[in-house]
């Protein structure tokens, strides 16, 4: 085992996890639908979000990575089946061609080895399979406001709760989403022929795991391999088939001043890198990249909590704070809340980490990528709180005001082009 002392190769570690989770070059996937269908063939799930506070996590995720992008190509590619909804360690988006590998946690809570709910109303979910086999897909909206010509036949909370279940078990799939609220078809009507439904044996289960962690994250833990994996027969084929390809030398292993060792394909250390740029990304609290913070911690010397999930009085940065991906290191946390009404993006509070950056630049690339950020929100002005450090308050301030006055004109110069037609 080779263990890494020097700054320079953990910097190079740093690199090769950014370039397999696309976050070094400016379009490593292409642009617009193309390259969001590439992104997630190559990352294997985006999670999605339900917090609104910014854009939901699963558009987030692949505006930093697929220049061109549009909210609305998700459920675009939803509908031209080259996603699914399914359950990872969280609700996500997950490459069509991966369907057969969410079948094994399908089989273990349909056979009762695990539950999604405690107890299943097998008459109502019956009730419901036959009226959508007859009428079509059923949208959660329909049995919310009850309005459908079945209506009575079921209460509301229940029936919603028999669809999850049917969803869960795969009788049925979501084939359509208007924001939150999604349509259930039958599995057979909404999967598309060509895709691979045989359910996998825990060998090729494992080899699955393995191949896509290493493809999208460059370099993996074993236990972040299996990450809220709770089959422990999974977990012990991944373990096996990890240390046959170790004795193969087909894989090896580095391990950081952590203590944390981290397992990668045989030369893949030594291969050419992407180049480091000077731009700063925003990134989601559910992005691929930062979601396993012990992760984080070890490679980038990061500590990252979400805090939304805490009470107020612990919260230390904020309610739904965003890392701040500078070149190879994430130097801060910004938080934000896109006022819809108002088309107006507030930032709460910065807060940039101790670095040895070039202040000016990394001042420059933040006013850059939250712009972006702004725009990517829908809004055409931005203020500012608090800063930390302090010093940096006025500085930013008098840098992001102008932005507002540059849309104050937009809208001037529409509203009047506007009246001249």
């Amino acid at each position: 085992m080779v263990k890494i002392k020097h700054p320079q190769e953990l910097a190079r570690l740093r690199r090769l996890a950014l370039a397999a989770q696309g976050l070094l070059q400016v379009q490593p996937y292409g642009h617009g639908l193309a390259g969001a269908r590439k992104a997630i063939n190559h990352l294997g799930y985006v999670q999605i979000d339900t917090i609104p506070v910014v854009k939901r996590a699963h558009h987030h995720v692949f505006h930093a990575r697929v220049p061109k992008f549009k909210p609305a190509m998700t459920n675009q590619m939803l509908l031209n089946r080259d996603i699914f909804e399914y359950w990872t360690h969280a609700a996500a988006f997950l490459p069509i061609a991966d369907f057969r590998f969410s079948l094994p946690y399908k089989h273990t809570i349909k056979s009762g080895q695990t539950h999604w709910y405690k107890t299943r109303d097998k008459q109502l979910m019956g009730e419901l399979l036959v009226r959508i086999r007859s009428d079509g897909p059923i949208r959660s909206r329909d049995l919310e406001t009850n309005t459908t010509k079945h209506s009575g036949w079921w209460n509301c909370k229940p029936a919603k709760k028999a669809l999850e279940q049917m969803y869960i078990e795969d009788d049925l799939m979501v084939s359509d989403r208007e924001g939150f609220h999604k349509s259930y078809d039958l599995t057979e009507r909404v999967l598309p022929s060509h895709v691979n439904s045989q359910m996998p044996n825990i060998e090729e289960f494992a080899a699955h795991i393995v191949d896509q962690q290493l493809r999208c994250h460059g370099l993996v833990s074993l236990t972040g391999l299996t990450y809220q994996r709770q089959n422990a027969e999974l977990r012990k084929a991944v373990k096996t088939l990890v240390n046959e390809r170790l004795a193969q030398r087909t894989l090896e292993q580095l391990q950081v001043s952590s203590g944390e060792v981290f397992i990668l394909e045989t030369g893949v250390f030594e291969r050419p890198l992407p180049r480091l740029n000077s731009r700063m990304l925003i990134l989601s609290p559910f992005d691929n990249s930062v979601i396993q913070c012990k992760r984080l911690k070890a490679l980038f010397q990061y500590n990252y909590q979400i805090e939304c999930y805490l009470p107020t009085a612990k919260r230390q940065y904020g309610y739904f704070c965003l890392p701040l991906l500078y070149r190879d290191k994430f130097i801060g946390r910004v938080d934000c809340k896109a006022h819809r009404k108002t088309n107006h993006l507030e930032i709460k509070s910065l807060y940039l980490e101790q670095h040895n950056f070039d202040e000016g630049l990394v001042i420059t690339e933040f006013v850059n990528a939250i712009t972006q950020f702004c725009h990517f929100q829908k809004c055409d002005s931005i203020t500012l709180t608090k800063a930390h450090p302090k010093y940096l308050t006025q500085r930013l301030r008098s840098m992001l005001t102008p932005l507002k006055l540059k849309a104050e004109s937009h809208r001037w110069q529409r509203r009047n082009q506007y009246a001249k037609n």
